[in-house]
Protein backbone atom coordinates (compact mmCIF):
# COMPACT_ATOMS: atom_id res chain seq x y z
CA UNK A 1 0.00 0.00 0.00
CA UNK A 2 1.61 2.89 -1.28
CA UNK A 3 1.20 6.41 0.09
CA UNK A 4 2.59 9.56 -0.76
CA UNK A 5 3.86 11.44 2.45
CA UNK A 6 5.79 13.90 0.79
CA UNK A 7 4.16 17.24 -0.72
CA UNK A 8 5.49 19.14 -3.87
CA UNK A 9 7.33 21.46 -1.71
CA UNK A 10 8.57 18.69 -0.01
CA UNK A 11 7.27 18.93 3.44
CA UNK A 12 5.76 16.14 5.38
CA UNK A 13 1.76 15.54 4.40
CA UNK A 14 0.86 14.47 7.94
CA UNK A 15 -2.88 13.94 7.24
CA UNK A 16 -2.16 11.28 4.87
CA UNK A 17 0.57 9.54 6.77
CA UNK A 18 -2.22 9.77 9.82
CA UNK A 19 -4.77 8.43 7.19
CA UNK A 20 -2.75 5.59 6.60
CA UNK A 21 -1.49 4.81 10.10
CA UNK A 22 -5.42 4.85 10.94
CA UNK A 23 -5.96 2.29 8.29
CA UNK A 24 -3.13 -0.05 9.32
CA UNK A 25 -4.84 0.29 12.75
CA UNK A 26 -7.94 -1.31 11.53
CA UNK A 27 -6.28 -4.39 9.40
CA UNK A 28 -4.35 -5.01 12.27
CA UNK A 29 -7.61 -4.85 14.57
CA UNK A 30 -9.99 -6.87 11.57
CA UNK A 31 -6.75 -9.46 11.78
CA UNK A 32 -5.91 -9.88 15.69
CA UNK A 33 -9.67 -9.59 17.25
CA UNK A 34 -10.31 -13.25 15.75
CA UNK A 35 -6.75 -14.85 16.05
CA UNK A 36 -5.37 -13.09 19.52
CA UNK A 37 -8.76 -11.87 20.88
CA UNK A 38 -10.63 -15.33 21.41
CA UNK A 39 -9.28 -17.88 22.60
CA UNK A 40 -11.01 -21.17 23.41
CA UNK A 41 -10.92 -22.82 26.91
CA UNK A 42 -11.99 -25.80 28.39
CA UNK A 43 -14.49 -25.52 30.92
CA UNK A 44 -16.95 -27.76 33.33
CA UNK A 45 -19.71 -27.27 30.80
CA UNK A 46 -17.43 -27.71 27.64
CA UNK A 47 -15.65 -25.21 25.59
CA UNK A 48 -15.30 -21.39 27.37
CA UNK A 49 -14.27 -18.14 25.06
CA UNK A 50 -11.50 -16.05 26.94
CA UNK A 51 -11.47 -12.55 25.96
CA UNK A 52 -7.85 -10.91 25.53
CA UNK A 53 -8.93 -7.70 23.98
CA UNK A 54 -5.72 -5.88 25.68
CA UNK A 55 -3.54 -8.02 23.42
CA UNK A 56 -5.60 -6.85 20.43
CA UNK A 57 -5.16 -3.15 21.24
CA UNK A 58 -1.25 -3.36 21.88
CA UNK A 59 -1.04 -5.14 18.80
CA UNK A 60 -3.06 -2.92 17.06
CA UNK A 61 -0.98 0.16 18.73
CA UNK A 62 1.98 -1.46 17.23
CA UNK A 63 0.73 -2.02 13.71
CA UNK A 64 0.52 2.19 14.10
CA UNK A 65 3.48 2.92 15.23
CA UNK A 66 5.74 0.52 13.26
CA UNK A 67 3.51 2.02 10.01
CA UNK A 68 4.25 5.83 10.62
CA UNK A 69 8.07 4.58 11.55
CA UNK A 70 7.92 3.05 7.66
CA UNK A 71 6.27 6.02 6.31
CA UNK A 72 9.15 8.27 7.80
CA UNK A 73 11.64 5.61 6.39
CA UNK A 74 10.33 6.31 2.84
CA UNK A 75 10.09 10.35 3.56
CA UNK A 76 13.48 10.46 4.58
CA UNK A 77 15.51 8.54 1.67
CA UNK A 78 13.63 4.97 1.27
CA UNK A 79 12.99 6.37 -2.48
CA UNK A 80 15.66 8.26 -3.34
CA UNK A 81 18.29 6.65 -5.71
CA UNK A 82 16.40 4.79 -8.62
CA UNK A 83 15.46 1.20 -8.34
CA UNK A 84 18.36 0.29 -10.72
CA UNK A 85 20.81 1.63 -9.20
CA UNK A 86 20.18 0.81 -5.79
CA UNK A 87 19.86 -3.16 -6.72
CA UNK A 88 23.21 -2.34 -8.97
CA UNK A 89 25.04 -0.56 -5.23
CA UNK A 90 23.42 -3.60 -3.27
CA UNK A 91 24.40 -6.34 -5.26
CA UNK A 92 27.90 -5.02 -5.37
CA UNK A 93 28.08 -4.60 -1.63
CA UNK A 94 26.30 -7.91 -1.36
CA UNK A 95 29.53 -9.31 -2.96
CA UNK A 96 31.74 -7.70 -1.50
CA UNK A 97 30.46 -8.83 2.32
CA UNK A 98 30.03 -12.32 0.92
CA UNK A 99 33.62 -12.40 0.27
CA UNK A 100 34.81 -11.01 3.70
CA UNK A 101 32.24 -12.94 5.53
CA UNK A 102 33.55 -16.18 3.63
CA UNK A 103 37.40 -15.53 4.02
CA UNK A 104 37.05 -13.96 7.99
CA UNK A 105 33.47 -15.18 9.21
CA UNK A 106 33.89 -18.85 8.32
CA UNK A 107 36.96 -19.90 10.09
CA UNK A 108 36.02 -17.60 12.94
CA UNK A 109 32.52 -18.87 13.16
CA UNK A 110 33.65 -22.72 13.22
CA UNK A 111 36.73 -21.85 15.71
CA UNK A 112 33.09 -20.43 18.09
CA UNK A 113 31.35 -23.58 17.23
CA UNK A 114 34.16 -25.88 18.49
CA UNK A 115 35.15 -23.72 22.01
CA UNK A 116 31.31 -23.18 22.78
CA UNK A 117 30.79 -26.78 24.93
CA UNK A 118 33.82 -25.24 27.05
CA UNK A 119 32.79 -21.63 27.09
CA UNK A 120 31.08 -20.37 30.36
CA UNK A 121 27.24 -20.06 29.44
CA UNK A 122 27.05 -23.27 27.84
CA UNK A 123 24.64 -25.43 29.91
CA UNK A 124 22.96 -27.79 29.06
CA UNK A 125 19.69 -25.96 27.71
CA UNK A 126 22.33 -24.02 25.37
CA UNK A 127 23.76 -27.27 23.76
CA UNK A 128 20.39 -28.77 23.17
CA UNK A 129 19.24 -25.47 21.05
CA UNK A 130 22.96 -25.93 19.90
CA UNK A 131 22.87 -29.11 18.59
CA UNK A 132 18.22 -28.67 16.78
CA UNK A 133 20.30 -25.73 15.02
CA UNK A 134 23.23 -27.86 13.76
CA UNK A 135 20.78 -30.74 12.81
CA UNK A 136 19.14 -28.10 11.15
CA UNK A 137 21.94 -26.40 9.33
CA UNK A 138 22.66 -30.33 8.23
CA UNK A 139 19.05 -30.47 6.66
CA UNK A 140 19.36 -27.12 5.17
CA UNK A 141 22.29 -27.98 3.37
CA UNK A 142 21.15 -30.91 2.24
CA UNK A 143 18.21 -29.71 1.34
CA UNK A 144 20.23 -26.79 -0.90
CA UNK A 145 21.61 -29.34 -3.15
CA UNK A 146 18.33 -29.93 -4.71
CA UNK A 147 16.84 -26.98 -4.29
CA UNK A 148 19.13 -23.88 -4.23
CA UNK A 149 22.03 -25.66 -6.76
CA UNK A 150 19.55 -27.84 -8.70
CA UNK A 151 16.71 -25.39 -8.64
CA UNK A 152 14.09 -28.55 -8.34
CA UNK A 153 11.20 -27.61 -5.57
CA UNK A 154 11.17 -30.61 -3.12
CA UNK A 155 8.51 -30.44 -0.27
CA UNK A 156 8.94 -33.87 0.92
CA UNK A 157 12.22 -33.67 2.39
CA UNK A 158 11.41 -34.78 5.73
CA UNK A 159 10.97 -38.39 3.78
CA UNK A 160 14.49 -39.03 3.37
CA UNK A 161 15.10 -37.72 7.01
CA UNK A 162 12.29 -40.53 8.13
CA UNK A 163 14.22 -42.95 6.48
CA UNK A 164 17.96 -42.47 7.67
CA UNK A 165 15.62 -42.03 11.03
CA UNK A 166 14.02 -45.63 10.72
CA UNK A 167 17.09 -47.52 8.85
CA UNK A 168 19.42 -46.41 12.04
CA UNK A 169 16.75 -47.72 14.67
CA UNK A 170 15.88 -50.77 13.03
CA UNK A 171 19.39 -51.95 12.01
CA UNK A 172 20.62 -51.32 15.49
CA UNK A 173 17.49 -52.60 17.54
CA UNK A 174 17.60 -56.02 15.19
CA UNK A 175 21.29 -56.46 14.31
CA UNK A 176 23.14 -54.73 17.72
CA UNK A 177 25.06 -53.14 14.94
CA UNK A 178 26.90 -49.26 16.52
CA UNK A 179 26.11 -46.29 15.32
CA UNK A 180 29.36 -45.56 13.52
CA UNK A 181 28.61 -48.78 11.04
CA UNK A 182 25.07 -47.93 10.50
CA UNK A 183 25.41 -44.47 9.88
CA UNK A 184 27.07 -44.69 6.28
CA UNK A 185 24.03 -47.18 5.88
CA UNK A 186 21.58 -45.05 6.62
CA UNK A 187 22.76 -42.40 4.16
CA UNK A 188 22.90 -45.26 1.44
CA UNK A 189 19.22 -46.27 2.23
CA UNK A 190 18.04 -42.62 1.77
CA UNK A 191 20.00 -41.84 -1.31
CA UNK A 192 18.18 -45.35 -2.67
CA UNK A 193 15.10 -43.53 -1.76
CA UNK A 194 16.13 -40.51 -3.42
CA UNK A 195 16.64 -42.28 -6.47
CA UNK A 196 13.35 -43.88 -6.26
CA UNK A 197 11.46 -40.51 -6.11
CA UNK A 198 13.70 -39.14 -8.64
CA UNK A 199 12.72 -41.46 -11.52
CA UNK A 200 8.69 -40.46 -11.57
CA UNK A 201 10.07 -36.86 -11.62
CA UNK A 202 11.88 -36.71 -14.24
CA UNK A 203 9.57 -35.09 -16.75
CA UNK A 204 8.25 -32.65 -14.38
CA UNK A 205 8.99 -29.18 -13.06
CA UNK A 206 7.94 -26.65 -11.04
CA UNK A 207 4.49 -26.91 -8.68
CA UNK A 208 3.71 -30.19 -10.30
CA UNK A 209 7.02 -31.33 -9.33
CA UNK A 210 6.70 -29.91 -5.42
CA UNK A 211 3.18 -31.96 -5.28
CA UNK A 212 4.83 -34.91 -6.21
CA UNK A 213 7.62 -34.72 -3.93
CA UNK A 214 4.65 -33.75 -1.38
CA UNK A 215 2.95 -37.11 -1.80
CA UNK A 216 5.94 -38.81 -1.53
CA UNK A 217 6.52 -37.95 2.31
CA UNK A 218 3.40 -38.27 2.96
CA UNK A 219 3.45 -42.25 1.53
CA UNK A 220 6.32 -42.93 3.77
CA UNK A 221 5.04 -41.05 6.71
CA UNK A 222 1.57 -43.55 6.12
CA UNK A 223 4.09 -46.54 5.84
CA UNK A 224 6.03 -45.89 9.20
CA UNK A 225 2.39 -45.25 10.23
CA UNK A 226 0.34 -48.75 9.24
CA UNK A 227 3.00 -51.27 8.91
CA UNK A 228 3.51 -51.71 12.71
CA UNK A 229 4.82 -55.13 12.44
CA UNK A 230 8.04 -53.45 10.61
CA UNK A 231 8.20 -50.01 12.04
CA UNK A 232 6.24 -50.08 15.47
CA UNK A 233 3.66 -47.99 13.89
CA UNK A 234 2.01 -45.04 16.17
CA UNK A 235 3.89 -46.70 18.93
CA UNK A 236 7.45 -45.59 17.61
CA UNK A 237 10.55 -47.48 18.26
CA UNK A 238 12.30 -46.99 21.56
CA UNK A 239 15.29 -47.56 23.25
CA UNK A 240 17.43 -46.76 20.04
CA UNK A 241 21.29 -47.39 21.17
CA UNK A 242 23.04 -44.50 22.35
CA UNK A 243 26.73 -43.83 20.01
CA UNK A 244 29.44 -44.23 22.34
CA UNK A 245 33.36 -43.02 22.10
CA UNK A 246 35.46 -45.68 20.56
CA UNK A 247 33.24 -48.62 22.96
CA UNK A 248 33.43 -45.79 25.97
CA UNK A 249 30.02 -45.70 26.67
CA UNK A 250 28.45 -42.53 28.63
CA UNK A 251 27.09 -44.29 31.10
CA UNK A 252 27.39 -44.37 35.25
CA UNK A 253 28.51 -47.86 34.52
CA UNK A 254 28.92 -50.59 31.96
CA UNK A 255 29.42 -54.15 32.16
CA UNK A 256 30.53 -54.55 29.04
CA UNK A 257 33.89 -52.90 30.11
CA UNK A 258 35.09 -49.28 31.64
CA UNK A 259 32.85 -46.15 30.78
CA UNK A 260 33.94 -42.69 29.04
CA UNK A 261 34.50 -41.19 32.71
CA UNK A 262 35.99 -44.28 34.54
CA UNK A 263 38.49 -44.53 31.15
CA UNK A 264 39.73 -40.87 32.00
CA UNK A 265 39.34 -40.53 35.35
CA UNK A 266 36.54 -38.49 35.56
CA UNK A 267 33.37 -37.60 37.82
CA UNK A 268 30.51 -38.55 36.03
CA UNK A 269 28.12 -36.36 34.25
CA UNK A 270 25.44 -36.52 32.10
CA UNK A 271 26.81 -33.76 30.13
CA UNK A 272 29.31 -35.53 28.86
CA UNK A 273 27.36 -37.52 26.52
CA UNK A 274 25.46 -34.07 25.55
CA UNK A 275 28.66 -32.57 24.53
CA UNK A 276 29.80 -35.34 22.53
CA UNK A 277 26.59 -35.37 20.43
CA UNK A 278 27.42 -31.90 20.10
CA UNK A 279 30.54 -32.79 18.60
CA UNK A 280 28.98 -35.23 16.22
CA UNK A 281 26.49 -33.01 14.74
CA UNK A 282 29.07 -30.60 14.61
CA UNK A 283 31.67 -32.82 12.57
CA UNK A 284 28.34 -34.01 10.21
CA UNK A 285 27.45 -30.93 9.00
CA UNK A 286 31.11 -29.56 8.52
CA UNK A 287 31.53 -33.00 6.32
CA UNK A 288 28.15 -31.69 4.63
CA UNK A 289 29.34 -28.16 4.18
CA UNK A 290 33.38 -29.74 2.65
CA UNK A 291 31.23 -31.54 0.29
CA UNK A 292 28.94 -29.58 -0.83
CA UNK A 293 31.25 -26.68 -1.69
CA UNK A 294 33.62 -29.47 -3.47
CA UNK A 295 30.56 -30.27 -5.65
CA UNK A 296 29.83 -27.11 -6.98
CA UNK A 297 33.52 -26.75 -8.47
CA UNK A 298 33.21 -30.18 -9.91
CA UNK A 299 31.50 -30.79 -13.46
CA UNK A 300 28.49 -32.49 -11.41
CA UNK A 301 28.11 -29.17 -9.38
CA UNK A 302 28.18 -26.78 -12.95
CA UNK A 303 25.34 -29.51 -14.07
CA UNK A 304 23.25 -28.37 -11.26
CA UNK A 305 23.53 -24.76 -11.78
CA UNK A 306 23.14 -25.39 -15.70
CA UNK A 307 19.27 -27.22 -14.97
CA UNK A 308 18.46 -25.11 -12.25
CA UNK A 309 18.75 -21.28 -14.73
CA UNK A 310 17.61 -23.47 -17.97
CA UNK A 311 16.92 -27.04 -18.78
CA UNK A 312 16.40 -26.77 -23.05
CA UNK A 313 20.21 -24.69 -22.21
CA UNK A 314 21.01 -27.59 -20.70
CA UNK A 315 20.36 -30.19 -23.03
CA UNK A 316 21.56 -28.35 -25.86
CA UNK A 317 25.25 -28.06 -24.17
CA UNK A 318 25.16 -31.64 -23.78
CA UNK A 319 23.98 -32.50 -20.59
CA UNK A 320 22.05 -34.93 -19.58
CA UNK A 321 18.97 -33.57 -17.16
CA UNK A 322 18.19 -37.05 -16.06
CA UNK A 323 20.99 -38.01 -14.15
CA UNK A 324 21.62 -34.62 -13.52
CA UNK A 325 18.00 -34.58 -11.43
CA UNK A 326 19.17 -38.61 -9.83
CA UNK A 327 22.68 -37.15 -8.47
CA UNK A 328 21.02 -34.17 -7.27
CA UNK A 329 18.01 -36.02 -5.31
CA UNK A 330 20.47 -39.11 -4.39
CA UNK A 331 22.97 -36.41 -2.82
CA UNK A 332 20.58 -34.74 -1.18
CA UNK A 333 18.07 -37.47 0.04
CA UNK A 334 21.64 -39.26 1.53
CA UNK A 335 22.50 -36.03 3.66
CA UNK A 336 18.83 -36.20 4.85
CA UNK A 337 19.44 -39.58 6.30
CA UNK A 338 22.92 -38.68 7.98
CA UNK A 339 20.71 -36.37 10.15
CA UNK A 340 17.97 -38.51 10.42
CA UNK A 341 20.63 -41.22 11.84
CA UNK A 342 21.53 -38.76 14.40
CA UNK A 343 18.22 -38.00 15.67
CA UNK A 344 16.75 -41.00 16.13
CA UNK A 345 20.29 -41.55 18.09
CA UNK A 346 20.26 -38.16 19.88
CA UNK A 347 16.26 -38.80 20.95
CA UNK A 348 16.87 -42.45 21.52
CA UNK A 349 12.70 -42.69 20.37
CA UNK A 350 11.29 -42.08 17.17
CA UNK A 351 7.95 -42.13 15.81
CA UNK A 352 6.02 -40.69 12.68
CA UNK A 353 5.02 -37.33 14.11
CA UNK A 354 8.45 -36.62 14.30
CA UNK A 355 8.34 -36.51 10.28
CA UNK A 356 5.21 -34.65 9.44
CA UNK A 357 4.98 -32.53 6.35
CA UNK A 358 6.11 -28.96 8.89
CA UNK A 359 9.53 -30.57 9.20
CA UNK A 360 9.91 -29.82 4.85
CA UNK A 361 8.36 -26.80 5.62
CA UNK A 362 10.25 -25.38 7.68
CA UNK A 363 13.79 -27.02 6.17
CA UNK A 364 12.52 -25.43 2.71
CA UNK A 365 12.14 -22.07 4.79
CA UNK A 366 15.18 -22.07 5.87
CA UNK A 367 17.16 -22.70 2.48
CA UNK A 368 14.51 -19.79 0.48
CA UNK A 369 14.62 -17.21 3.58
CA UNK A 370 19.05 -17.81 3.72
CA UNK A 371 18.71 -17.66 -0.20
CA UNK A 372 18.66 -20.33 -2.48
CA UNK A 373 22.34 -21.89 -3.19
CA UNK A 374 23.93 -19.96 -0.35
CA UNK A 375 25.53 -21.88 2.07
CA UNK A 376 25.99 -19.22 4.96
CA UNK A 377 22.68 -18.17 3.92
CA UNK A 378 21.15 -21.24 5.42
CA UNK A 379 23.32 -20.87 8.62
CA UNK A 380 21.78 -17.37 9.18
CA UNK A 381 18.54 -18.34 8.56
CA UNK A 382 18.58 -21.73 10.84
CA UNK A 383 20.05 -19.83 13.59
CA UNK A 384 16.86 -16.98 12.80
CA UNK A 385 13.87 -19.31 12.72
CA UNK A 386 15.21 -22.38 15.22
CA UNK A 387 16.94 -20.26 18.00
CA UNK A 388 14.47 -17.34 17.49
CA UNK A 389 11.67 -20.07 17.77
CA UNK A 390 13.49 -20.73 20.95
CA UNK A 391 13.30 -17.39 22.07
CA UNK A 392 9.96 -16.73 21.96
CA UNK A 393 9.32 -19.74 23.97
CA UNK A 394 7.91 -17.89 27.03
CA UNK A 395 5.54 -16.26 25.05
CA UNK A 396 3.05 -19.20 25.03
CA UNK A 397 0.27 -19.29 22.25
CA UNK A 398 1.84 -16.47 20.72
CA UNK A 399 5.25 -17.92 20.03
CA UNK A 400 3.95 -19.30 16.00
CA UNK A 401 2.42 -15.87 15.77
CA UNK A 402 6.10 -14.35 16.08
CA UNK A 403 7.62 -17.02 14.02
CA UNK A 404 4.98 -16.73 11.40
CA UNK A 405 5.67 -12.45 11.57
CA UNK A 406 9.59 -12.66 11.36
CA UNK A 407 9.22 -14.89 7.80
CA UNK A 408 6.74 -12.09 6.37
CA UNK A 409 9.11 -9.43 7.40
CA UNK A 410 11.86 -11.34 5.80
CA UNK A 411 9.81 -12.00 2.63
CA UNK A 412 8.50 -8.18 2.49
CA UNK A 413 12.65 -6.66 2.88
CA UNK A 414 14.50 -9.63 1.28
CA UNK A 415 12.04 -11.41 -0.96
CA UNK A 416 15.26 -13.09 -2.67
CA UNK A 417 16.81 -14.33 1.03
CA UNK A 418 18.76 -12.80 3.67
CA UNK A 419 21.84 -13.80 1.18
CA UNK A 420 20.68 -13.69 -2.18
CA UNK A 421 23.94 -12.94 -3.78
CA UNK A 422 25.95 -15.81 -5.15
CA UNK A 423 29.46 -15.54 -6.59
CA UNK A 424 29.66 -17.17 -9.95
CA UNK A 425 31.14 -21.21 -9.48
CA UNK A 426 33.47 -20.67 -12.73
CA UNK A 427 34.45 -16.88 -13.99
CA UNK A 428 35.23 -16.69 -17.50
CA UNK A 429 38.69 -14.63 -18.46
CA UNK A 430 38.53 -11.79 -20.03
CA UNK A 431 38.82 -11.62 -23.74
CA UNK A 432 41.38 -10.07 -25.27
CA UNK A 433 41.41 -7.93 -28.76
CA UNK A 434 43.84 -9.80 -31.37
CA UNK A 435 47.37 -7.41 -31.88
CA UNK A 436 47.53 -6.06 -35.08
CA UNK A 437 49.53 -7.76 -37.56
CA UNK A 438 52.83 -6.47 -39.40
CA UNK A 439 52.19 -4.61 -42.14
CA UNK A 440 53.54 -5.78 -45.31
CA UNK A 441 57.06 -5.00 -46.25
CA UNK A 442 58.57 -5.10 -42.67
CA UNK A 443 56.97 -1.68 -41.78
CA UNK A 444 55.73 -2.09 -38.43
Amino acid sequence: MATHVRTAEGSLDLPAILKDCLMTGLVVFALAAPIIGLRTIDTPGGLGIDYRFDDVAFAVLAGIVGRFLLNLYWAYGGRRRPKAKTEEIAGGRAGAFMKKVGLYGGPAAILFAIAMPMLPFADRYTLDVAILVLTYIMLGWGLNIVVGLAGLLDLGYVAFYAVGAYSYALIAAHFDWSFWVCLPLAGLFAAFFGVILGFPVLRLRGDYLAIVTLGFGEIIRVVLLNWYEFTGGPDGVSGVPRPSLFGLEFARSSSDGPTFHQFFGLEFSSLHRIVFLYYVILALALITNFVTLRLRKLPIGRAWEALREDEIACRSLGINPTNTKLTAFAIGAMFGGFAGSFFATRQGFISPESFTFIESAVILAIVVLGGMGSQIGVVIAAIFLIGGTEVFRDLEQYRMLAFGGAMVLIMIWKPRGLLAHREPTLRLPPSRKPEAAPLAGGAS
